[in-house]
Formats: structure tokens, sequence, C-alpha cells
């Protein structure tokens, strides 16, 4: 299992135009990547942050998903939205 937490901060008034561009890369990614296992999208209070929280089964699921036409896509059409993203990786230590 490796999970993948990612944090947006997005610029201001631009929220409405990223979560639906999100929530496409983040159905197409469970439906067309068999190494996605889990892909949640969270909005909080602060209209400006929005988090994922994705499991792969491994490492190479994830960079497959990174190499991926919709994420590349995704990441081209919301660059001109994002202030700063935080990725972290997280490896499961035991079973």
């Amino acid at each position: 299992m490796y999970a993948v937490t990612v944090t947006f901060e997005l610029k201001p008034g631009t929220r409405e135009r990223f979560l639906p561009l999100m929530l496409d890369n983040a159905r197409k990614s469970l439906s067309d990547e068999p190494g996605c296992l889990q892909f949640d999208v969270c909005a909080g209070d602060d209209p400006a942050i929005v988090f994922l929280y994705e499991i792969y089964s491994n490492a190479d699921a994830f960079r497959i998903h990174l190499d991926s036409p919709h994420f590349k896509t995704f990441d081209l059409a919301v660059s001109d939205m994002v202030v700063r993203k935080q990725v972290n990786t997280f490896s499961e230590v035991m079973r």
C-alpha cells in the first residue's frame, strides 16, 4: 500500500473552476488506473485549500498515475490556479 497526500493552496477565486477539474481527474484515476485504490478530494472551510488522500497499490502505480494523460491534462489546466502544492508519500510499514 502506498498513500499520497496532496495539499493545494489555490489563488483567490479559483476554487469553483479548480474543483470540477480535480474531481474529473480523481474519477479517471479510479476508473482508468488499476493501481489507484482510493482517491478522496476534500475541501474545508478555507476556500484556498483542497486536500487529496490517495491510495495506490504501490509506488509504481503512483508513478503510472503521474504519467497518465488525464493527470498531465489536469496538471496543465490548473497550473495558473495554484499558489502552492505540497505532496507527501507514505509506504505501509506493516500489514
